[in-house]
């Protein structure tokens, strides 16, 4: 009997086993696999519950109650030893690019004892990091990347005993330093925690991660600082470490040499000074090495010719000097070399492309001299070619070809020979660059073969023949710029196809013929210049099809005749019209007073009559633009006033009407008019020649003795002594001298004028200006001395230096808090807001920069060096050779000549954000909108001065908007001075004791 009940109850067993089998994980960790009193159903429930905060994202359809974890999307499980038992456990979730929005804090970490595994990278997981999270004694991986958790990371991290493969936590909001407890991650093979906005030091303690092979702590936002620490040496398993884009400072540790396995090392974008120690060169395996944009000076060491694993070398906007160790002969690996911006001298290695790897080559901006080594001319190669503006000799006929060549840019050499057909066969070309050389010859036909080619820029040569007309059919060509050559022959009709066509510059060379038609086809034109040639014949009306034409149309001096076109008044975009110097005749069209955009018309040296249009323009615009005519009038000074009767008939457009009812004395007032404008232009030039001779034997220093105030000069920097020095330039040296009662002076002595000729003219030009103004935010001019032997400047002395200078400095820079910055912008705008506004005729200083800024004691600013500045006379002409500091300069001046007061409102803009950001604000210029420079403005503020209050905060975004402002790319966007000042001092917290405008200019001292 009892056999037969075993032989009935052994079915019914393994049907129950069957039925219960979905429930035996439950079954068996809640009857013998507790841990601490967690199972895998607390897991669920502490799972679903986060769940809920979550908004049920639809990667996790999935987590119901009906079904296990070890079921769910992004949820593994694994066996655990309980006594004798291995129950099933939550080891890892994995939930990357999910969609989940939340925080953190809302999981109980607490009932996950066991995760291994947690990556929710790229989510919008938001709030801080719970300090919860360090109680995940198993977890070996963290990833929280590309979230938006903010606060600082939890002190705790260094209970993570067990975290051996990946930290991960950029591309947050994180705040705060790193935690010293990281040095208790002895396991930990990588570490990534840029993009975020991380400050203090690198904890010594992390010279405890001997096992990490992986350690980044970069982006613009980071604000890293302090030295790198010795102990980084000791990483000795390192293979990859990238420290770029903070403000590292002091010199780089020579201990890196220890990190014989590192590949890559990049530590680009940070503050330090000094030179690369030679302990560099022992990284043998070293395949990547970026140092670039830091203060790094000296010369590069010879060592780095051991690293002949090197792929890639970057060591661009520096301070290097020196020629190129011999040993970079060794580095025939190299696929990447930049070295561009430093002051490099010597000649480039001659086989530097040795082993036919080298693609990117870039060396532009040094003072390389010497010929180009033939294995770049033949490396094939090359996609990146880079040597401009350097010293580099030799005959360019035998270059190429580069199949695989994208850009190539030898401006501003001494190159010579013809450009060889072989160019055209190098087909990947989208930018060919080789301006200001001594190129000769003709351009060669095989350049149509360049299908790919968007820029060719070949101006400032001895280039001569025809322009082939196959350059027409280049489909991608949008800057053509070839002036300053000796091209002959007509301008190619076939032009009207380069449908893309925005920027032509042939100005300058020896084209003859008529404009085409066809060149009104060319619809997206932006700049077209074609000044200074043999053209003739009337200017096609079709030029008014351009309506993109916004930067500038130049037709000056050439030989055209006719009357202007009405439809030029079509190219309301336009905001530079120079049409002088031909032989156009008739009135100016009153279609010109719909070019809204217009701030230049020149259409002086013509045989234009009638009244001017009645537009905006026309006001006040200088009587230089409308010279040498036959018989323009109008209300403008300087013009003889219109008749009622010639302003009805030139309106019906009876000319012969005109001429009648013009009586005798009218005529014989026009004409002695005119003699009389000529005969004071003529006079007004002739005594700006004898001040420039008078002045080279001059002493003039006001409130003292001239005699006794240079003896004292001479005497109080010791016949200009070294040890007085304060500063100095490519234009002179500034001493400081204590003269006698007293008096402090900065001395700006000249370097000698046989050395920079140039230099003379800036003397008399700061002299002409600063002897015309006072302003207490314009550094004051004491005096000059124009002689033979000596050529001096004497001025207030300003004791801090320049703002440029402050910056730099750790502690000037704390020192300089949100409000002395504020005030400092507000200073130096109303100093250029008096140039231009309160000084007749108007000022531009051309030279607006962080240098020439200068600070004193209580950090008042004034604005200073005047030697390119312009003073906008009525008699003389807008257009100008370009001046100014390079980064600071107007982009409208790369296509035309025209300075403008707009241009010192973008040179301000630039000045603005530095003192926000308290470096030169290279991230937001290169941002593609100002929508996005607005939205990130904010992220890249100095981090030194003390953190802003609420009020603090409104006048840093009021000084972001102003700049930003300034900072259009139209001159016409762009506020003017006094618009700009009026909002800094109303629209600023405390502007109830703002400075009224109308008190802009200082009372002149006796």
């Amino acid at each position: 009997m009892g056999a037969l009940r075993n032989k009935v109850q052994l079915p019914l067993a393994l049907v129950l086993m069957i039925l219960l089998q979905p429930c035996l994980p439950y079954l068996q960790v809640d009857a013998a696999a507790h841990h601490g009193g967690v199972s895998l159903r607390s897991q669920q429930a502490a799972l679903l519950q986060w769940k809920t905060t979550m908004g049920s994202p639809p990667a996790l359809d999935s987590w119901w109650h009906q079904t296990s974890p070890c079921n769910w999307t992004g949820v593994e499980c694994g066996a655990v030893r309980h006594g004798h038992r291995r129950p099933l456990v939550v080891t890892v979730i994995s939930l990357p690019h999910a969609g989940i929005e939340g925080r953190l804090s809302e999981l109980n970490f607490s009932a996950l004892p066991f995760l291994a595994y947690l990556d929710l990278r790229y989510n919008s997981l938001h709030g801080e990091i719970p300090p919860a999270i360090t109680s995940l004694s198993a977890l070996s991986y963290l990833d929280l990347t590309g979230n938006l958790l903010h606060g600082s990371i939890p002190s705790d991290i260094g209970n993570l005993g067990r975290l051996n493969q990946y930290l991960g936590l950029s591309f947050n909001n994180l705040t705060g330093s790193i935690p010293a407890s990281f040095g208790n991650l002895s396991m930990l093979v990588d570490f990534s925690i840029h993009q975020n906005m991380i400050t203090g030091s690198i904890p010594e303690e992390l010279g405890k991660l001997t096992s990490l092979e992986y350690f980044e702590i970069s982006s613009t936002m980071n604000e890293l600082s302090g030295l790198v620490p010795q102990e980084i040496g000791m990483l000795r398993n390192l293979s990859k470490l990238v420290l770029s884009t903070n403000q590292q400072s002091g010199t780089i540790p020579s201990s890196l040499g220890n990190l014989t396995r590192l590949n890559l090392l990049e530590l680009s974008e940070n503050q330090f000074v000094g030179s690369i120690p030679r302990e560099v060169g022992d990284m043998l395996n070293l395949y990547i090495l970026s140092i670039d944009d830091t203060q790094i000076s000296g010369s590069i060491p010879a060592t780095f010719g051991n690293l002949t694993s090197l792929r890639k070398l970057s060591l661009f906007d520096n301070v290097l000097s020196g020629p190129l160790p011999p040993e970079f002969a060794n580095l025939t690996g190299l696929v990447e070399l930049n070295l561009m911006n430093n002051s490099l001298s010597g000649e480039l290695p001659s086989d530097v492309c040795k082993g036919m790897n080298l693609q990117d080559f870039n060396v532009a901006n040094n003072m390389f001299r010497g010929p180009i080594p033939r294995s770049l001319k033949t490396c094939r190669s090359l996609k990146m070619l880079f040597i401009a503006y350097n010293q580099i000799t030799g005959d360019i006929s035998d270059f190429g070809p580069y199949p695989y060549l994208i850009d190539a840019n030898l401006e501003a050499n001494n190159l010579h020979g013809h450009l060889s057909k072989a160019w055209g066969f190098s087909t990947n070309l989208t930018s060919l660059a080789m301006a200001e050389n001594m190129i000769t010859g003709s351009l060669p036909s095989e350049l149509s073969n360049l299908v790919k080619l968007e820029r060719l820029v070949l101006h400032s040569n001895n280039l001569t023949g025809n322009i082939p007309p196959g350059l027409s059919t280049l489909p991608n060509l949008y800057q053509l710029i070839l002036a300053r050559n000796q091209l002959s022959g007509h301008i190619p009709s076939e032009f009207g196809q380069m449908k893309n066509l925005q920027y032509l510059d042939i100005s300058r060379n020896r084209l003859s013929g008529s404009i085409p038609n066809e060149l009104g086809s060319c619809t997206k034109l932006q700049s077209l210049m074609l000044s200074h040639n043999n053209l003739s014949g009337e200017l096609p009306i079709t030029i008014g099809n351009l309506g993109n034409l916004q930067i500038v149309l130049d037709i000056s001096d050439n030989k055209l005749i006719g009357r202007l076109p009405a439809q030029l008044g079509n190219l309301a975009m336009l905001e530079l019209l120079n049409l002088s110097h031909n032989q156009f005749n008739g009135n100016i069209p009153s279609s010109f007073a719909s070019m809204v955009s217009l701030t230049t018309l020149d259409v002086s040296y013509n045989n234009l009559e009638g009244p001017l249009p009645a537009g905006r323009l026309f006001h006040d615009a200088p009587i230089a633009w409308f010279l040498h005519n036959t018989g323009l009038c109008g209300n403008l000074k300087g013009l003889p006033t219109c008749s009622s009767t010639a302003i009805l008939e030139y309106h019906k457009g009876r000319i012969q009407i005109i001429v009648l009812s013009i009586s005798v004395p009218m005529c014989i007032v026009i004409i002695l008019t005119i003699f009389c404008v000529i005969m004071i232009t003529q006079k007004r030039k002739q005594p700006q020649n004898d001040i420039a001779i008078d002045r080279r034997d001059v002493l003039s220093v006001w409130n003292f003795d001239g005699k006794l105030a240079f003896e004292d000069i001479i005497q109080a920097t010791e016949n200009f002594s070294d040890g007085y020095i304060v500063g100095s330039g490519a234009y002179g040296t500034v001493y400081k001298a204590h003269l006698q009662g007293g008096q402090l002076v900065a001395v700006k002595k000249l370097h000698p004028i046989e050395e920079e000729m140039g230099d003379e003219k800036r003397f008399l030009c700061e002299i002409e200006v600063l002897t015309k103004i006072r302003h207490r935010c314009i550094v004051k001019l004491y005096g000059f001395c124009s002689h033979p032997r000596y050529k001096f400047l004497v001025y207030d002395y300003i004791d801090r230096g320049n703002l440029h200078e402050t910056l730099e400095n750790e502690e000037l820079a704390k020192e300089l808090d949100w409000k002395k910055r504020a005030a400092i912008a507000r200073d130096v705008a109303q100093a250029i807001c008096y140039l231009h506004h309160e000084c007749n005729p108007p000022i531009i200083h051309r030279d607006i920069t962080s240098n020439n800024i200068l600070l004193d004691a209580a950090f008042k600013a004034y604005v200073s060096d005047f030697g390119t500045a312009r003073i906008l006379k009525p008699d003389s002409s807008n257009w100008s050779e370009l001046a100014g500091t390079y980064g600071y300069i107007a982009p409208e001046l790369s296509y035309t000549s025209v300075v403008t007061t707009k241009c010192d409102v973008y040179s301000f803009g630039v000045v603005m954000l530095e003192i926000v950001m308290g470096r030169y604000p290279r991230e937001l210029q290169s941002l593609a909108s100002v929508g996005q420079q607005h939205k990130h403005a904010m992220d890249f503020l100095d981090q030194r001065p003390s953190t802003p209050a609420m009020v603090e905060n409104e006048e840093i975004a009021l000084l972001i908007e102003v700049a930003l402002s300034c900072l259009q790319t139209s001159p016409q966007s762009r506020p003017t001075m006094k618009s700009v000042y009026q909002k800094l001092i109303h629209d600023h917290p405390s502007s109830s004791f703002a400075i009224p405008f109308d008190t802009l200019e200082e009372t002149a001292d006796p």
